[in-house]
């Protein structure tokens, strides 16, 4: 497996998403720590969770506490594993998502993932989503006060435009160690939030990074480009588009989500695939021509 770095961290090139193995369509657990224990076993090291990666009201942390279990059973060498969660979203049970960026609600939600994830610090922890009745400050201060007093090892955000990215870095006098946002070929809107990263030396974990693009079923005349590429060098679309992912920047670590062991081992192979530059032409062409598109619609 190849690594990038999140900060002074080296971790898996490709990481996990861990939110299909606890919310909606879940699969059942043994499956699930299935899945997890396929991801060790390709050296995926980077596993993305949260507190709010959950169904019922009363199983906060479920994705939490079903990874660490999954990691401590795995029986091989762990010690390079680096589980990064969120804090700051809210499932009440119902099926929506709510917001809670209070200070004071951060940290208390911190000091119960970290109970949850059974370490002395939490390797990565996120500031989930903005919430627009708590000033971003106040917020993301809280992260600071975590990683000051040592609860949190690296400090992230999530869903954060150019402008929180820098205010961020300011309040974390420079500790900023990744952005996590939605981009894939579908989902172009953050490539600005990329760029910035890629410029300041953060690692961006693009989330839901297949965009719509999956190792099976038809890819339609939207991202045929990246259908091709996979019949010409035998591989899934799905590896296709995770080696893309990989071509934009080396701050760029993807966190595919999965719920089958073949689908996790599959998209670790990405690392291996390196495309060449006429086909990274081909693939970008396509997806800035799907963006013009919806643009004009």
């Amino acid at each position: 497996m190849k690594t990038r770095r999140i900060a002074d961290v080296e971790v898996s090139a490709i990481g996990f998403g861990g939110m299909p193995i606890s919310i909606e369509g879940r699969p059942d657990e043994s499956q699930a720590i299935a899945t997890v224990h396929a991801a060790l076993d390709e050296g995926i090291t980077l596993f993305d969770t949260a507190d709010a990666y959950h169904l019922h009201a009363d199983e906060v942390g479920h994705n939490e506490s079903l990874i660490a279990r999954a990691v401590a059973s795995w029986g091989g060498d762990t010690s390079e594993v680096l589980i990064a969660t969120k804090g700051g979203h809210l499932r009440p049970g119902d099926g929506t998502w709510t917001l809670n960026g209070r200070p004071e609600y951060i940290k208390k939600a911190a000091e119960a993932s970290l109970k949850r994830l059974g370490v002395e610090a939490i390797g990565l922890y996120q500031f989930h989503r903005p919430d627009p009745e708590v000033p971003y400050e106040d917020s993301v201060g809280a992260i600071r006060d975590l990683l000051d007093e040592g609860k949190i090892r690296l400090a992230g955000i999530s869903n954060a435009t150019p402008e929180r990215i820098r205010l961020s870095q300011e309040i974390l006098g420079g500790r900023l160690a990744s952005v996590q946002n939605q981009f894939s070929p579908a989902f172009m809107s953050s490539e600005p939030e990329l760029r910035l990263c890629d410029e300041l030396g953060i690692a961006f974990l693009p989330w839901s990074p297949l965009g719509g693009i999956r190792s099976a079923g038809s890819l339609g005349d939207r991202f045929s480009a990246f259908g091709k590429v996979a019949e010409d060098r035998g591989v899934s679309p799905q590896v296709v588009c995770l080696a893309w992912h990989l071509s934009q920047s080396p701050q760029v670590i993807p966190i595919p989500g999965s719920s089958r062991p073949a689908s996790i081992r599959d998209s670790a192979t990405a690392v291996e695939l390196v495309l060449m530059d006429e086909e990274i032409a081909l693939l970008n062409a396509s997806v800035s021509e799907r963006t013009e598109a919806a643009s004009r619609a």
